[in-house]
């Protein structure tokens, strides 16, 4: 059996470098058959990670694909100066339709038109699913069988929640402060993005 202290410098710098969460699973095949420590030996290794973080800049974060290593809120802001490449921006119209398939779904495409009230461009949809934000989760049950659309895990783990559940209520999204959107490993507040998002989403409840 491996030494307890080097199970968890493995399990620590792997979730350090990897660019996506890591699951309980994916984080036990990183150890051979015969060195391969039980999933709560794991499990509490996180936890036991989470405390050590606990008055530190970083902390571990689960979200819907498994666990990752983050800077925190209070933090961000002090890094700003690192990040030379800025996060895609994206246009109103998209982050609209976004909160309306994060908020209603399953729905139909025929549907978010009706709500904003303008037709919906193919570049919006095509970006969204490019992303992996959303999937088609089947089709409705009326003639022409348009397809009903949702999030996926990928919209989850960027938005830093672990489940649709823990979204705010939409008449609650202008405290989307909670809402820190982290791309990838390197957490970006993008409050411009945000400021959109609330805007939008309070256009929807009218």
């Amino acid at each position: 059996m491996m030494d307890s202290n080097l199970i968890k410098n493995i399990i620590e710098s792997a979730l350090l470098t990897s660019d996506k969460p890591l699951s309980i699973d994916k984080l036990c095949k990183i150890f051979l058959d015969k060195d391969r420590p039980d999933r709560k030996v794991i499990k509490n290794i996180i936890l036991d990670l989470g405390v050590e973080y606990k008055n530190r800049g970083i902390e571990i974060k689960e979200v819907s694909s498994g666990f990752r290593v983050q800077v925190k809120k209070d933090i961000v802001s002090w890094l700003k100066p690192l990040w030379e490449e800025r996060s895609p921006r994206y246009s109103r119209a998209l982050l609209e339709t976004l909160a309306l398939i994060a908020y209603r779904q399953p729905i139909t495409r025929g549907e978010i038109e009706e709500v904003r009230g303008v037709a919906l461009s193919s570049n919006i949809i095509r970006t969204l699913f490019d992303r992996g934000w959303i999937r088609s989760l089947g089709y409705k049950d009326v003639p022409g069988k348009p397809s009903l659309l949702g999030t996926t895990n990928e919209f989850l783990d960027y938005f830093n929640l672990k489940k649709l559940d823990e979204l705010p209520p939409l008449s609650e999204i202008k405290e989307v402060d909670d809402l820190d959107i982290y791309l990838g490993r390197s957490p970006s507040p993008q409050g411009d993005m945000l400021e959109d998002l609330s805007s939008e989403s309070s256009k929807i409840e009218h």
